[in-house]
């Protein structure tokens, strides 16, 4: 593994500012708590079928408008990725497994009851060749500024998948206090949010999650990846160390957030409701015609 890519990799969460690192009490913005990052999140990675993107972006936008006006009690955030091979991440939030199940319950009782959906619903998984979910739990002690992040904020998102070699999970969480530490020092305003996945990969997996509101907050990265590795010193050279002999993979990938296919809770989306709640009047779920009526008239009563 080249570790200096590594390092650059682990420093893309000391780019351009997405929330404000030490600004005095007064002018710290309101952090839209609705939005913060879930303790229990739910991943499923999607690669639709060749020529059937366009197709299935109009199916999934019907189905979040419908669930918009609807209110439905499950929320997802819809994701495309930027880098890699071509896929979507749909991105659910919960804050426990019990919160998870309720959720999966409910789903299935409204859309037993909404049998148009239901079809659309089975129609998009038609459209998906390969499709895997990752559920994760948020790690509190390794994530930075994880407190000032409103996801409703984020137009991007690059994620850091690291598979570690059994065993290495404190290797791992030393790395990442060492970069907490190396970002507070120079006040690097990005935050990052880290989980560790419970379900559906080879443990040990975490998934490093830095939200960005504009995609130029990666430019920085180029410029500041090296100067700030070879700043860190004897700190630096232990996470390069950590990197070379624990992390067994990384992957890097970037996403762009589309919400048109997505569905947010209002309180979730209240920060700006022009970007998240923006549908197509006309992107409705068909309904069945009302009876039309006699086309004659019915006698009226003698008097």
């Amino acid at each position: 593994m080249n570790s200096m890519k590594t390092i650059a990799a682990l420093l893309i969460f000391v780019s351009a500012p997405l929330a404000p690192a030490s600004l005095p009490a007064q002018d710290k913005k309101e952090v839209n708590l609705a939005a913060a990052p879930p303790k229990i999140a739910l991943f499923e990675h999607k690669q639709p079928y060749a020529g059937k993107s366009e197709e299935r972006r109009k199916l999934e936008e019907t189905i979040s408008a419908a669930c918009d006006r609807l209110e439905t009690p499950r929320y997802w955030i819809d994701l495309e990725s930027l880098s890699g091979e071509p896929e979507a991440l749909v991105f659910s939030p919960f804050e426990s497994y019990e919160d998870m199940e309720q959720s999966n319950f409910d789903w299935a009782q409204f859309l037993a009851g909404h049998a148009d959906l239901q079809k659309m619903a089975e129609e998009t998984k038609g459209l998906v060749g390969g499709e895997r979910k990752i559920i994760a739990v948020r790690r509190d002690d390794l994530g930075y500024l994880t407190d000032t992040i409103d996801l409703s904020e984020a137009r991007f998102l690059h994620v850091l998948e690291v598979r570690l070699f059994p065993g290495r999970e404190n290797d791992f969480a030393d790395a990442f206090k060492i970069l907490a530490e190396a970002n507070a020092k120079v006040q690097g305003e990005t935050p990052w949010v880290v989980y560790e996945v419970d379900a559906g990969l080879p443990a040990p997996t975490f998934l490093v999650l830095s939200p960005m509101a504009e995609l130029k907050q990666r430019d920085d990265l180029l410029a500041l990846a090296g100067s700030l590795s070879d700043a860190q010193g004897e700190s630096g050279e232990t996470v390069k160390k950590i990197a070379r002999e624990s992390y067994a993979s990384t992957e890097n990938t970037v996403y762009v957030i589309n919400p048109g296919m997505s569905h947010v809770s209002k309180a979730f989306a209240a920060t700006d409701l022009g970007f998240w709640m923006h549908r197509n009047s006309e992107a409705k779920p068909e309904a069945r015609p009302e009876p039309k009526p006699d086309a004659k008239p019915k006698p009226k009563p003698a008097n």
